[in-house]
């Protein structure tokens, strides 16, 4: 049976929960944490927000695809969480025409997670793989940015600066979808 993508699990991945809220918390970028039940989707999300996860305005909620494309190059995509989705457009924006979803076992390899954790923190991995991390330029004009911190049972709340020099510190380049 595969292992879920809950804490419980998350001794076996090359970057730990624990480990990754640690180095948040040590190099002092200010964040909201969550516990709450195993979320893999979107709406299984729904079913806490404004409940166990803070809900408002300024607050995003958001949706993590791992793609790769027709050359077979890796990308993360970050968009709000009721964005609509085409891939064939989603691609056309990036640059990256025949976009599909990458596999489970492609993800750990390249994003360090299990599929239901994907997230802009997982490029803690990503970056060292040669992932590009697109961001839905919504998500940047917030006040809360909510990510699961490489498991699915735990969620952070970062504000889009503080998530920016994160991603900054790991070589990360951010590319903004206006979308």
């Amino acid at each position: 049976m595969d292992r879920d993508a809950s804490s419980a699990n998350q001794g076996d991945l090359p970057v730990t929960s624990d480990a990754l809220l640690e180095t948040l918390g040590a190099t002092g970028v200010a964040f909201e944490y969550h516990e709450h039940i195993p979320l893999r989707t979107v709406d299984d999300a729904k079913t806490v927000q404004g409940d166990v996860l803070p809900d408002g305005a300024g607050i995003h909620h958001v949706k993590n695809f791992y793609l790769r494309d027709r050359k077979k190059r890796n990308h993360l995509v970050v968009l709000e969480q009721d964005r609509d989705v085409d891939l064939k457009a989603l691609g056309q924006a990036m640059g990256a025409p025949g976009l599909s979803f990458g596999s489970a076992a492609r993800l750990m390899e390249h994003l360090g997670v299990r599929p239901g954790a994907v997230s802009p923190l997982a490029m803690v991995t990503g970056a060292k793989t040669g992932v590009r991390l697109f961001m839905d330029a919504a998500l940047s004009r917030g006040r809360l940015i909510h990510v699961h911190p490489l498991v699915n049972d735990r969620t952070v709340g970062l504000a889009p600066d503080d998530l920016l020099a994160v991603l900054e510190r790991w070589g990360v380049e951010v590319t903004w979808l206006e979308l």
